[in-house]
């Protein structure tokens, strides 16, 4: 074990983020915290890291262990360029280097034991270079650039001009070069185009260290991790396996914990019904059964509901009206920013109800092509022709779009002055602002926030062709799920480009893949798309050749081949049986308890009046009369207890 986290607690003010969270790491094992957003997984790493201090519990890192932490936002200010920062990682190896080469100097002007002094520092110099791997410093710093999407005419950039993105990718590839003996990184995948990330997922699966990932990125997480942790209303719950283990695991747990509820619910109102039973009945004894299971209810301890987050959020596009069958002819298209040639000659033709990914490495001009089809970007040449009553609703992943001094309920008045205040904080309730939550100011907002009114906006618009730009950054696993059914139910046209691979798999029908200036077309989800890229270097044709229609039959069992999964007859016979022999007993028990209680009903009236006959003065003076009175009162007290028994062993099965 080589990091142990003990009865973990911490709150901000008067809100519980985490409460006695328990879990440890194995040397080499690589984990995943998930959770929604806001669920606390940063702040447990930042816990883990010593960058914040829990209120109660202890993290444990085993002695002479490294630690390194990558997190979400990185602002650093480094007069170094791109290669000479990760160079700067290895400054122990450079010196040693530096070290020998002045040793190598000086050896031929040494003689006698200033000699052999420098000859023994000199093997031991280079033992130690040999052991850290130092003939081979520079191609490795040049493999991780290459591997997180940095070009060789890039490295020479300074760091400082960099984009966020590209400082977020400078500092994991330092943190990966300087290889501590646990890494954490808080959504390494962000900035990250799918080559980078493929190769990314190589680097960690081979890594000799233990590895903890926070990433939506459900693909990245089922290739890498084999533990995850889930962080859940405060709550802290290890699985084993990998992400879709995970939410297999997760879906059977809520399930069998909602089962237990309702059964639990159920068994409430059934011995509540039959306490009010009892104490309609008005009598001594039935009262006493009455109150005894009443102090049996109380003891029970009571099951939650569990919640669901995704029940609370509802996303469902619905176009104001049907497109043309062609919504959108690209012909011609070339796109340049001085000597860099992003496409050329591009032609693209998208017809009513697809739902098109556009991938390809960062930079090569896919947010270009999104812009120049909304009339953001003027092309260099070519042209983009819509389709007739086609109307475009379009997702910013910089959310320009959004007014960062505006509350989120001015964001949607203000565009939409006709709605009124209820139907406004409902629509913002389904993307899961509530409260006071509305009047909070965009600019306040996180970036997965801002996504999300970004994607209320886009829903009230009616569009009925999306163009999506990285719809699912910053989005947490449900939301992202919510998106996918709400696109795959969408009756319009999509387009969009996501590096998601997951999502892509999920939405797609077809793939855009921008490589070398040109698109390639698949007709198919990304798993079919991998499925072509393999065969092409493997040496088969790479060009996607099927058409929508002809696609190859599936080698699977044609349904009508099949042979017939039906029960033996004799199985069959049994269900039934068994079936109507339960109905037979159903029948029985109701009449049973119908006669029962009719009897009770009976003995209770005739109870009534043996009591009023008692209280008759002629009977009063009667020892004889009393006594054979007071013989059939018991006689029906003694029967009733009997009845009550049975009525309610009836009414508990």
């Amino acid at each position: 074990m080589i990091l142990s986290c003990s009865h973990i607690s911490k709150a901000f003010l008067d809100k519980d983020v985490l409460c006695d969270a328990n879990f440890f790491i194995e040397e080499r094992e690589k984990a995943a915290i998930v959770g929604i957003n806001g669920a606390g997984k940063s702040t447990l790493l930042k816990i883990i890291t010593g960058d914040l201090a829990a209120d109660e519990g202890q993290v444990t890192l085993s002695r002479g262990k490294t630690m390194g932490y990558l997190a979400q936002h990185q602002d650093i200010q480094d007069h170094h360029s791109i290669y000479e920062a990760l160079l700067e990682v290895k400054r122990d190896v450079l010196a040693l280097e530096e070290k020998i080469r002045a040793l190598e100097a000086q050896m031929p002007q040494l003689t006698g034991e200033e000699l052999a002094a420098a000859m023994e520092a000199y093997a031991q110099a280079t033992h130690r270079f040999e052991e850290a791997d130092g003939y081979a410093l520079q191609s490795e710093v040049t493999g991780v650039l290459k591997g997180l999407g940095f070009s060789e005419e890039e490295f020479s950039k300074p760091v400082s001009s960099l984009s966020g993105g590209q400082k977020t990718r400078v500092s994991l590839g330092k943190l990966l070069l300087s290889r501590p003996d646990i890494i954490l990184l808080d959504e390494p995948t962000n900035h990250l185009d799918l080559n980078s990330i493929a190769w990314l997922e190589t680097f960690l699966l081979n890594y000799p260290g233990a590895v903890i990932i926070v990433a939506h990125d459900r693909f990245f997480l089922d290739r890498v991790v084999t533990k995850v942790i889930e962080v859940d209303n405060t709550r802290v719950q290890v699985f084993s396996g990998n992400y879709s283990a995970y939410a297999e695991k997760k879906a059977m747990l809520r399930e069998a914990q909602l089962k237990a509820y309702l059964n639990q619910q159920a068994e409430i109102r059934h011995q509540e019904e039959v306490i009010a039973k009892l104490r309609s009945f008005n009598r001594e004894k039935s009262i006493k059964r009455a109150e005894s299971r009443e102090k049996m209810l109380d003891k029970i301890e009571r099951l939650d509901k569990p919640f669901e987050v995704k029940a609370d959020m509802s996303v469902r596009f619905t176009p104001s009206c049907v497109s043309g069958n062609d919504v959108l002819a690209v012909s011609g298209l070339s796109k340049a920013y001085g000597p860099l040639s992003l496409f050329h000659d591009v032609d693209i033709d998208i017809k009513r109800g697809e739902r098109i990914a556009v991938i390809g490495n960062n930079g090569a001009g896919k947010t270009t092509l999104l812009k120049i089809i909304n009339g953001l970007v003027a092309a260099d040449s070519g042209s983009v022709v819509l389709g007739a009553k086609v109307q475009i609703g379009y997702y910013d992943q910089e959310h320009q779009v959004l007014h960062m001094d505006k509350t989120l309920f001015e964001e949607i008045l203000d565009d939409h002055p006709a709605m009124t205040n209820t139907e406004i904080r409902s629509l913002l309730a389904a993307f899961l602002f509530t409260g006071d939550d509305v009047f909070k100011r965009i600019g306040d907002l996180s970036g997965g926030e801002r996504g999300r009114v970004s994607l209320a906006k886009l829903m009230l618009s009616e569009a009925n062709f999306l163009i999506l730009d990285e719809p699912t950054n910053h989005l947490d696993m449900l939301s992202k799920e919510i998106l996918e059914k709400a696109l795959s139910q969408y009756e319009g046209t999509v387009l969009y480009v996501s590096h998601d691979r997951y999502f892509i798999n999920k939405t797609a029908t077809r793939i855009l893949d921008l490589e070398n200036g040109s698109f390639t077309n698949y007709l198919g989800d990304y798993d079919y798309y991998l499925e072509k890229r393999l065969s092409s270097a493997a040496g088969a044709p790479g060009s996607d050749s099927r058409m929508p229609g002809n696609a190859p039959l599936s080698a699977a069992t044609p349904w009508s081949s099949r042979p017939a999964a039906d029960k033996p007859e004799s199985a069959v016979k049994q269900d039934w049986k068994a079936q109507k022999e339960q109905q037979a007993r159903e029948r029985k028990r109701k009449n049973d308890l119908a006669k029962c209680e009719a009897e009770i009903a009976s003995l209770e009236e005739q109870n009534t009046l043996l009591e009023k006959q008692m209280a008759d003065p002629e009977v009063a003076t009667s020892p004889a009369k009393l006594l054979q009175l007071g013989r059939d009162q018991e006689k029906n007290a003694a029967r009733l207890t009997e009845l009550y028994e049975w009525w309610e062993q009836l009414a508990d099965e």
